[in-house]
């Protein structure tokens, strides 16, 4: 009796309850692995098993619940707190079949007469300026990165043994 080989498997492709890596996670839902660990950080009820050296492994339900939080994210134009309310009124449940494509949700709600990003963008303005306000924020944002990375500079000289931190505002 002749020996058959069985077909080859695609190493990716998995039983569908099989766990999956953070790897395998981000590449299904075409997301940078950066983003699944921020939203661990955003949403509770995302929850993969950790193992050893804090490896995390995804269930089938944590992806779809993944796929429901990215469809309200990126495909509905929720952000990350409406994104919350619609989890904390609607549960894991609804938001899983948001990723499975069995259930549908509006997209959030624009007050009348406001653009979504009106804010941002003046009416006459020309396509990538930013308004005065969203100009003065982003400005002060980066005020604000400048004074953390003056402060992990000095945490960093405090750590290779310089042990006198400096004045304030002395970088």
């Amino acid at each position: 009796m002749p020996f058959v080989a069985a077909e080859p498997r695609d190493p990716q492709e998995k039983s569908a309850t099989a766990f999956r890596t953070i790897k395998e996670a981000a590449d299904d839902l075409e997301v940078p692995q950066h983003v699944l660990r921020f939203w661990e950080t955003r949403f509770a009820q995302v929850r993969p098993v950790k193992r050893a050296g804090g490896r995390r492994y995804y269930r089938p339900d944590d992806v779809d619940l993944l796929r429901g939080i990215r469809c309200l994210l990126h495909g509905q134009g929720y952000t990350i707190k409406g994104a919350q309310g619609i989890l904390r009124e609607k549960g894991v449940r609804f938001v899983q079949s948001v990723g499975r494509g069995e259930a549908e949700v509006a997209a959030p709600s624009v007050p009348a007469g406001q653009d979504r990003h009106e804010d941002a963008v003046e009416a006459d303005a020309e396509p990538g300026e930013l308004s005065p306000d969203a100009h003065h924020t982003l400005g002060a944002a980066l005020q604000d990165l400048y004074a953390c990375r003056a402060i992990l500079a000095e945490l960093g000289r405090m750590a290779d043994g310089d042990v006198q931190p400096r004045a304030p505002g002395g970088v």
